[in-house]
């Protein structure tokens, strides 16, 4: 079925999003959410001895246009930038004055960047499956399909329409928190919103 198909099914039968499962939640956000900004704050989990306990914590701000185009903001603690043009992706760290650029395709493939951001085939990167109901969040759970990716699992929570959080497992066991607030949908950017300017003096890496 396609996504198009979800989202009539679902004004048809007069559900609302609370009432929807989180990947038709998800799949209707996909589809009509153009573009999108908020703000986040990740924590990562430290587990010792099977217990798991809340390690670094940073906070920001992001926005993103698809396909492939976002800025993801981080000001707390430290002061970074990952910003994606829609051809290269960007990371610039302003502490150290350095910018690594890769290209984009090959870098969020199958990543968090991707499913929130990318294209509106998910099926080509993922398999998605609803995992159930979590304080009152819809919570679905995409594997992706390349054994490449840095992530085993990407939990995805949905409230109303709109993604409220994400629980990234990447392959080494680690565990992150993403929590999205204050999600406004399809704002107006301008044209060079996303185009990445290397500020002066910066060293560029290109691995």
């Amino acid at each position: 079925m396609c996504f198009g198909a979800v989202v009539g099914g679902l004004m048809l039968a007069g559900m609302t999003a609370a009432q929807a499962s989180a990947i038709e939640q998800f799949k209707a956000f996909v589809v009509n959410t153009k573009t999108a900004k908020g703000e986040f704050v990740q924590v990562q989990m430290k587990t010792t001895n099977g217990v798991s306990k809340i390690g670094k914590t940073s906070s920001g701000i992001f926005k993103f246009a698809r396909p492939g185009k976002f800025i993801w903001t981080y000001i707390k603690p430290y002061d970074q930038v990952l910003q994606a043009d829609g051809d290269k992706l960007y990371l610039y760290d302003k502490d150290l004055n350095q910018v690594t650029i890769k290209s984009l395709g090959n870098a969020i493939a199958s990543s968090p960047a991707a499913i929130l951001f990318g294209s509106v085939d998910l099926d080509k990167n993922f398999v998605m499956k609803d995992i159930g109901v979590k304080e009152g969040i819809e919570w679905l759970q995409a594997t992706p399909k390349t054994k490449d990716s840095q992530f085993d699992t990407i939990g995805i929570g949905m409230k109303d329409g709109v993604p409220v959080g994400m629980e990234l497992r990447d392959s080494f066991g680690q565990l992150s928190l993403v929590t999205l607030k204050n999600f406004e949908k399809n704002p107006s950017f301008g044209a060079d919103q996303f185009k990445f300017v290397v500020p002066q003096g910066a060293e560029v890496l290109r691995p």
